[in-house]
């Protein structure tokens, strides 16, 4: 299987995250739920996995990471954590749904949104985000890139307007993390959300959400801590504020194990070779006659994704014979991003998400363009 997947699920891991989630599940107990070595080790693991996040993201105190199951789970967190009946908080048609469907949940008990459009190119602007402010402005909500086109947006820029404004900034780095630069201090990030089973190359069921210091998020859940048990109300310090219940410590090693390759590695080569195999795929499909590109090319700073269609062809029935006639493993339909969908035009027909890794091959990239050349004669 050629499998060009990855902004669902990076499927190729790190030799050492596999040993590290087996060592863990032989060995490790339930953090901060004990006295003896196993719950020691457990808790010694997780505090370090905190640490090397905090310093991978340039957070400013370890304690400032909260761990969840993933993105959803970090964006309903902070979603439903910040915002109250009359705030309002502008969004984009970027968004997945569980940066929207959150929204709408909002919406229904008096939060008002502004979702802000998108240009020819599927980009929104800072100046975009400016131009709705509105005095009870509470949150500016984005993704840091598109799953759908792999665009991305100016981060920075945009932090630096929320600040400016006395404006909360929230920004979905699902697929941005492990392979952009992120320093939440200098972007203004004051809640980044994201998950370790994509450019992070963890395991699935691990994620994360960092809250600046003087940020006050309510929590999702309640329940055990592992202190202050006689209490009737759940601790309100960071993390345990944010961590009910037993953490994925098996998950967590593994993550942690992931985030160590990509600092040996480095993420800015990492960005390069997933650019460099973007880019010639872009260039290898863009002019056949017949498909359809979307996103902003102007320039290659982007995510290693390229969405296209092929004719008026559905494209379930791309995907389904890309996979069953090449052995290249494709994402289409919807992609969980519904108002983007129809920014472009293609809520029936859905698109075709070619997206890669540094694990992939320049043969592979060839491969796939063959794959629609001929799908498309």
């Amino acid at each position: 299987m050629i499998y060009f997947d990855n902004a669902a699920t990076t499927i190729h891991k790190p030799e050492t995250v596999v040993r590290a989630v087996a060592q863990a599940l032989n060995s490790l107990g339930n953090a901060g739920r004990g006295a003896h070595e196993a719950s020691l080790d457990a808790s010694r693991n997780i505090y370090g996995v905190r640490e090397r996040i905090a310093d991978f993201f340039h957070g400013e105190d370890p304690s400032r990471i909260a761990f969840t199951l993933n993105s959803t789970e970090s964006l309903n967190t902070a979603i439903k954590g910040i915002l109250k009946p009359g705030d309002h908080v502008i969004t984009t048609v970027l968004e997945h749904n569980s940066v929207l469907r959150p929204l709408y949940e909002m919406e229904e008990k008096g939060v008002e949104v502004t979702i802000l459009s998108c240009d020819e190119y599927g980009m929104v602007y800072p100046e975009d985000f400016i131009r709705a402010v509105r005095p009870n402005t509470k949150a500016f909500i984005c993704t840091h890139g598109s799953n759908l086109t792999g665009n991305v947006l100016h981060i920075q820029k945009i932090g630096a307007a929320a600040r400016e404004r006395g404006i909360l900034f929230v920004v979905d780095a699902s697929q941005t993390a492990g392979v952009f630069d992120i320093d939440v201090q200098k972007m203004n990030i004051d809640i980044l959300c994201f998950t370790g089973h994509k450019g992070l190359l963890g395991p699935q069921g691990t994620g994360g959400i960092y809250v600046r210091t003087g940020v006050d998020v309510r929590p999702l859940k309640s329940g055990g801590s592992g202190i202050k048990t006689f209490e009737k109300q759940h601790p309100s310090q960071m993390p345990v504020v944010l961590e009910a219940g037993t953490l994925n410590g098996h998950g967590l090693a593994g993550l942690g194990a992931a985030v160590d390759y990509l600092n040996r590695q480095g993420i800015a080569s990492i960005r390069a070779k997933e650019q460099a195999l973007m880019k010639k795929f872009y260039l290898g499909v863009r002019d056949i006659p017949g498909v359809k590109v979307y996103g902003d090319f102007r320039t290659m700073n982007r995510c290693a994704i390229v969405t296209l269609n092929i004719r008026d062809y559905d494209s379930g029935e791309v995907g389904d014979a890309l996979y069953m006639d090449y052995g290249i493993a494709t994402r289409t339909g919807a992609h969980c991003a519904p108002l983007m969908h129809q920014a472009l035009g293609t809520e029936a027909q859905g698109a075709v998400r070619f997206s890669f890794s540094h694990f992939n091959t320049e043969e592979e990239i060839q491969t796939g363009i063959e794959a629609v050349r001929e799908l498309a004669e």
